[in-house]
């Protein structure tokens, strides 16, 4: 088969169809640059010429969307990379009516989130990749803006909740709107909410699965390349599984269904089979080759695009990560003192 381009390749894996090579992507936070636009693009470009993903994500701090709203990140860097709220912007019931609509252009978070997109500006490192910007649904926004006491006033106090999601969702429907008007590819869209370790299902039925149709709706046709994160445990997949996106990604090692059982409930592609932590971050090339070649097994190599469960643990080893691009006959360019094998 004639080489694709990385956008060819990707479309093929969507669409179930045959492949020169099987897709991939790898993407991590960068917290010692994340507060920059243009230390967080630099960073971004590096990090994709090193390991040539098949479509580019940017991974800003996790705060970024709740900034404006009063939220206060830590200094403290988690393992993954993130850091966590240290002041909450709901502290009370009441806080629920302050979060109101914003405008991405100038809003804390978002606004530099834009400029990050304007400074990556299709620079030649990025070739012929998709690039898709990281935002998180109005449900997993509602917990990071209250944290534990979110379920608490689901319960007591509903319609200031229902209020909240419905400005969050608004703002991410004008963000989405800018990035794709920017020419961004897609939209990298992480559900925090759908784990039954975090909510009911008539808590997600009620409270998450609208706005997240509202959502995927207002980006239906202009986004071709929308991925669907579920992150946890214990997930709601068939409900994500119903969901309008090209492709999915989760825990698969870590958390079932495992591919093969996805791709039966999925009409497009499954993005996995690297277990971040277990394999590429504690194990070895040989054991992070063997993932992938179980991953091909599972799927017969289609509707697939191998990647890790989520973002990369800091200090994940090159020689895993590299021993995964060479096994799928990606391009890798080489580190300075460091000989490929």
């Amino acid at each position: 088969m004639k080489q694709m381009t990385r956008r060819e390749r990707i479309r093929a894996a969507l669409n179930r169809e045959p492949v020169d090579r099987v897709p991939y992507a790898v993407w991590r936070h960068f917290p010692a640059v994340d507060k920059s636009p243009a230390g967080l693009a630099q960073s971004t470009l590096r990090f994709h010429e090193r390991y040539g993903s098949d479509f580019l994500k940017i991974t800003p701090a996790g705060g970024y969307a709740v900034e404006a709203w009063g939220c206060v990140e830590g200094e403290e860097v988690r393992p993954d990379g993130h850091r966590a709220c240290a002041r909450c912007a709901v502290r009370d019931a009441s806080d629920w009516k302050t979060v109101r609509p914003l405008d991405p252009e100038s809003a804390p978070g978002y606004a530099e989130q834009i400029e990050t997109i304007v400074r990556l500006g299709f620079d030649r490192r990025i070739g012929d990749a998709p690039v898709v910007p990281t935002l998180f649904s109005p449900l997993s926004l509602a917990r990071k803006l209250s944290g534990d006491r979110l379920s608490a006033d689901l319960r007591a106090h509903p319609d200031l909740v229902l209020g909240a999601l419905e400005a969050i969702t608004e703002t991410l429907i004008r963000f989405a709107d800018r990035c794709l008007t920017e020419g961004l590819s897609g939209i990298f869209y992480s559900i925090q909410a759908a784990s039954r370790k975090l909510h009911t299902e008539d808590e997600y039925a009620r409270f998450g699965e609208p706005f997240d149709r509202r959502f995927l709706g207002s980006i239906e046709g202009r986004s071709s390349l929308t991925i669907i994160h579920c992150h946890g445990e214990d997930l709601m997949f068939d409900k994500l599984a119903a969901l309008p996106g090209h492709a999915w990604n989760w825990d698969d090692r870590a958390t079932p269904p495992s591919l093969r059982d996805a791709s039966a409930m999925v009409p497009g592609a499954v993005i996995g089979g690297l277990h971040q932590w277990r394999t590429l971050r504690e194990g070895t090339p040989e054991q992070s080759v063997a993932e992938v070649q179980d991953a091909i097994a599972q799927t017969n190599g289609r509707g697939l695009i191998i990647g890790p469960g989520c973002v990369l643990p800091m200090n994940t080893p090159d020689a895993n990560v590299a021993a995964v691009v060479k096994e799928l006959g990606g391009p890798l360019k080489p580190l300075p003192g460091v000989k490929l094998e």
